[in-house]
């Protein structure tokens, strides 16, 4: 049986003080309706090693949540009948699947770009190396996450030790080559806001400080910073909750709303395949348990990409990806 992550599934609160999402779009005369699928999101189950404030999906060392062979099959199937530009691997922390090579040989040949998102501690020593080694000789796009350039602020959110941790990765990533201009590997970086507030307006500013602060104590380089507003869902909606924050932040999110954002918001190109082998319009979708445009759909039962101009379903989170820049 499919099971949700349970402490993401909740209301929005406020419903009545916030407007409904969709009607925020209609009311500038926008839809939110899908274009050319590029993208296949592939997240593998809620196994991670750490226990992120932040997190929309609850995952963590006590989740059980993992893809398993039968359905890894069928998303490769999948794949290799539809094209995608992008296949982006995600979780919980990716890494932890005991097939993660495999899906990452498998993938490879089926994409232009393949993606592997992580938080650069789930694992250590050899098997870091053997992993990292891998994606450098197939060229696979490494995003890490790296919420604050302030070590106990990021300890706060993510755990003791795990700034130290981090930043020690990223430094093992440049000496192979990835973050190096002229060496093709490309290493981006994610920053979430460690608190109830929202990232910088600017996103080339936070990009620059990042960088020069980076290489200036620690020598590390990176291509891409992409700072990203907190859905308001599963572990974090909870901290948000337990602190009095959570009607404060929705209305930040709510005022921040910038229509010109949805143009370019990723759902519209992404599909989002759960460890189960259901479907969604994004990664928040699937910890909302709203299925792929409203439909509960299996990946075994998908002949092709989802239909152009097919709508998307949409909740009040969805305000943390139009907000200033937005999440694209």
């Amino acid at each position: 049986m499919y099971s949700r992550p349970k402490c993401a599934v909740q209301p929005l609160p406020g419903m009545g003080a916030t407007r409904p999402f969709g009607e925020t779009i209609a009311g500038h005369g926008l839809s939110l309706r899908r274009e050319k699928t590029t993208t296949l999101q592939i997240n593998v189950g809620l196994v991670c090693n750490l226990c992120c404030r932040h997190c929309h999906l609850c995952a963590g060392p006590s989740r059980r949540e993992m893809m398993n062979a039968e359905t890894l099959g069928q998303v490769l199937a999948y794949a290799a009948k539809n094209p995608f530009e992008t296949i982006d691997i995600t979780g919980g922390a990716p890494e932890l699947h005991m097939n993660i090579r495999e899906m990452i040989e498998g993938f490879a040949p089926l994409a232009t770009r393949v993606l592997l998102r992580t938080n650069l501690t789930a694992l250590q020593g050899d098997a870091w190396e053997r992993l990292t080694g891998l994606c450098r000789d197939l060229g696979v796009v490494l995003i890490a996450s790296l919420p604050s350039l302030n070590p106990k602020q990021t300890d706060a959110q993510r755990g003791e030790g795990v700034f130290r941790r981090t930043i020690s990765s990223l430094r093992q990533l440049n000496a192979i080559g990835y973050g190096i201009p002229g060496t093709g590997l490309e290493l981006d970086l994610v920053s979430n806001p460690p608190g109830a507030f929202l990232p910088p307006v600017s996103q080339e500013q936070a990009e620059k400080r990042f960088r020069d602060l980076l290489d200036k104590q620690w020598g590390i380089s990176f291509h891409h910073l992409y700072p990203f507003a907190n859905a308001p869902l599963g572990r974090f909606y909870r901290w948000l909750e337990q602190t009095g924050s959570l009607e404060g932040y929705l209305k930040k999110l709510t005022d921040r709303f910038n229509p010109g954002s949805v143009s370019s918001l990723m759902c519209r190109s992404l599909l989002s395949v759960d460890w189960e082998g259901y479907l969604h319009d994004c990664d928040f979708n699937l910890a909302r348990g709203l299925d792929l445009g409203g439909l509960r759909t299996h990946i075994s039962e998908m002949d092709g990409a989802p239909i152009y101009g097919s709508p998307i379903a949409t909740d009040n989170h969805c305000y943390a990806c139009t907000a200033g820049s937005g999440f694209t």
